[in-house]
């Protein structure tokens, strides 16, 4: 997911769609464009347009914020992750659940745990600016690469385990 509030990978996705399928890469152009290649051409060809419009598909699994102020909240092994672009936005509601709070407004990448809530970021593009959370087993790892994809850091997020008390009264 991008969290930037520029809308710059829909516009990197949207010219990866035009060059696999020439002209509007849209779902709206999609009748037009197998109508022109389906009424006409060879088999061979229909092969190729159906397996670029799959790669065409295939590109929605790139994901920006709707908006600056928006949020996704996402389950990534169970807990509860919110995505913000910039944390200024996250609110009550939004902190209370999550085991990650993720935004992406910062210079520097951030992996920081405060009480059992991480704060994350994957600082800011080109120097920084790429994180992978992954699902490892029930825990979830966070990767922090560079914008040429050399790796950085890496943590698993962990809770603190619960303090165990006793409170007992005088005499």
């Amino acid at each position: 997911m991008y969290l930037g509030a520029d809308r710059a990978l829909d516009l990197v996705v949207g010219r990866w769609a035009v060059d696999l399928v020439g002209g509007q890469g849209t779902d709206e152009t999609l009748m037009a464009r197998a109508t022109a290649v389906c009424l006409s051409a060879p088999a061979d060809k229909i092969g190729l347009f159906i397996e670029h419009e799959q790669e065409r598909e295939e590109l929605r699994m790139f994901e920006s914020l709707p908006g600056s102020t928006t949020r996704s909240v996402e389950l990534i092994a169970g807990k509860v992750a919110v995505l913000v672009h910039d944390k200024a936005y996250l609110e009550e509601e939004d902190i209370l659940p999550a085991s990650a709070l993720v935004f992406g407004k910062s210079r520097e990448p951030l992996l920081k745990q405060i009480g059992r809530r991480w704060f994350l970021s994957p600082g800011s593009f080109p120097e920084h600016g790429v994180m992978l959370l992954d699902d490892d087993d029930g825990e979830i790892r966070a990767s922090v690469f560079s914008g040429t994809l050399e790796p950085g850091e890496t943590r698993i997020l962990q809770a603190p385990k619960a303090l165990r008390m006793r409170a007992l009264g005088a005499g």
